[in-house]
């Protein structure tokens, strides 16, 4: 009981009669510019990411551990 090509057609052609093949375009070149720009975005987020992991690992920590016990001496 799926969708078949033909409703999918009819679907189609209503949309085309409703909208426009011009504004169908434009829609469709608006869509296509954010869904780059979102990508472009995460990638960057994703290089910033890493380079801050690679920053951090040069990063020395110098700490001293006690335990419960040694605090009370």
């Amino acid at each position: 009981m799926g969708i078949s090509i033909w409703q999918l057609l009819i679907v189609l052609g209503i949309v085309i009669l409703l909208f426009g093949t011009k504004k169908l375009r434009n829609l469709g070149g608006d869509i296509g510019s954010a869904v780059k720009g979102f990508k472009s975005a995460v990638k960057d987020g994703s290089d910033s990411a890493d380079s801050q992991i690679e920053e951090k690992e040069g990063d020395v920590v110098d700490a001293e551990v006690k335990t419960k016990d040694q605090d009370k001496v």
